[in-house]
């Protein structure tokens, strides 16, 4: 995207026409905003259902401190989430620091030296790249423990190759990953029946091999979740759309209970595994996470929609389209520049309700290759089911955009953002062309 250099523009006119422009398409959205919220009832009654059936009461909010043995409040969490979740086991515990370090627990947990772990969804997610071995060397990755690694690409359309899948399960797999979101591709998120199709055809070529989802980002987006369409084993984060906007940290691993129990053994150790971890007195949190938790990505979904027609009507490119189906809550959008990007971060920075008066630049992050541009003014930091957008600063340039408590949040956010790329000279007014 080109620099147009503009004469003195009246502020409030802009901002007039940015308003008009997002709450026109706000507008044209409200049939797709109700099938949204309609979509609650259901994601609700499901973890109402998972409370009543564990009986849960207000003695389960405390916590033991110490090692947290016969935890009653951490063991109905445990039931709750699996519930919820179509699992056997779920682990959910606030010592995981991140959804990148439930994963790894998962990883590390299941596989061994020799074994085959193939990715079906194309390179994984930058931080996992040094977990997995693809980047650094000598810090106790899985190539340092001798796991073997491979990956397939996806289809041009985003799709799965099931092709090339069936010539790689020649060769014995113990693992294959399979990454729900888009992650920092431009590609479409796999929905819950691409996931069912390919455990099923996983599992009838090698019934033994564990089909794992980092299930991070599509938690309540569909009816279903992975674990009852035929996936053994998935993690994801707490500060992501399972936990309502509200949980302070932590993740949680759930699926087959011999697997979840491997992936707490390396959370804590061989021998004490999932039997451990106090809440740190925050269980009614992480309750009430849950609880919320359905309401907060239909309204991250709704804000997601009006990303995409808004920069959609404008003429830039994105993912999903505007009538596309939604399987995690990224919007993706192209500006193919660094600087536009970064106009828009800044604009939605200064909407946030926390840090406002900061200035995102980019920076080195921990796990991550490239120097990173983030708009996170969140109650939590690093919460991406709170408003918040971030990319990697290199080509092409695509800013990722996601979660929301409230989409007239994200409103306010677009109309800002607007107002800026067109004070910046990146983007003109109907009325000056």
């Amino acid at each position: 995207m080109s620099r147009t250099p503009a004469p003195e523009i009246n502020g409030e006119l802009v901002k007039t026409w940015a308003q008009k422009h997002v709450f026109g398409v706000a507008n044209r959205q409200k049939s797709l905003r109700e099938k949204r919220t309609d979509e609650v009832m259901p994601r609700l009654a499901k973890v109402l259902d998972a409370f009543s059936k564990e009986r849960l009461g207000t003695q389960h909010f405390a916590s033991i401190t110490g090692l947290g043995h016969g935890d009653p409040g951490r063991e109905v969490i445990d039931r709750v989430f699996a519930r919820v979740l179509g699992a056997e086991r779920a682990a959910v515990r606030l010592q995981f620091v991140s959804g990148t370090h439930a994963i790894a627990a998962a990883l590390f947990g299941v596989l061994r030296p020799g074994d085959q772990l193939l990715s079906v969804t194309g390179h994984p997610y930058d931080t996992l790249e040094e977990v997995i071995g693809l980047r650094g060397s000598g810090k106790g990755s899985l190539a340092d423990f001798g796991v073997l690694y491979d990956q397939l690409s996806l289809k041009e359309d985003g799709s799965i190759d099931f092709i090339s899948l069936e010539k790689a399960l020649e060769i014995p797999r113990k693992m294959i990953l399979i990454q729900r979101s888009c992650g920092y591709t431009w590609r479409p998120s796999l929905s819950i029946n691409c996931i069912k199709n390919i455990c099923s055809y996983i599992h009838q070529r090698q019934p033994k091999c564990v089909c794992f989802v980092d299930n991070c980002y599509g938690e309540f987006v569909e009816e279903k979740e992975p674990c009852e369409v035929g996936a053994d084993l998935i993690a994801g984060s707490l500060i992501k759309n399972i936990g309502g906007t509200i949980v302070p940290t932590g993740g949680y691993v759930a699926g087959r209970t011999d697997l979840v129990e491997l992936s707490c053994s390396r959370l804590t150790a061989p021998g004490i595994g999932i039997e451990s971890g106090t809440g740190f007195g925050l269980n009614r949190v992480l309750l009430q996470g849950l609880f919320l938790a359905p309401q907060m990505v239909a309204e991250a979904l709704i804000g997601a929609d009006l990303v995409a027609g808004v920069f959609e009507q404008l003429g830039f490119e994105v993912q999903p389209k505007i009538n596309d189906f939604r399987y995690d809550v990224i919007q993706a959008v192209h500006f193919g520049d660094p600087n536009p990007l970064q106009v828009v971060c800044k604009a939605f920075q200064s909407c946030s309700p926390v840090g406002s008066y900061l200035d995102p630049v980019p920076a080195v992050m921990p796990g991550y290759q490239n120097d990173l541009v983030m708009a996170g003014g969140t109650f939590i930091d690093g919460s991406t089911s709170e408003f918040s957008a971030d990319a990697p600063l290199r080509p092409p340039y695509n800013l990722y955009v996601q979660g929301g408590t409230h989409h007239a949040h994200i409103k306010i956010a677009l109309i800002r953002a607007l107002y800026e790329l067109v004070q910046a000279g990146f983007l003109d007014l109907p009325q000056t062309r």
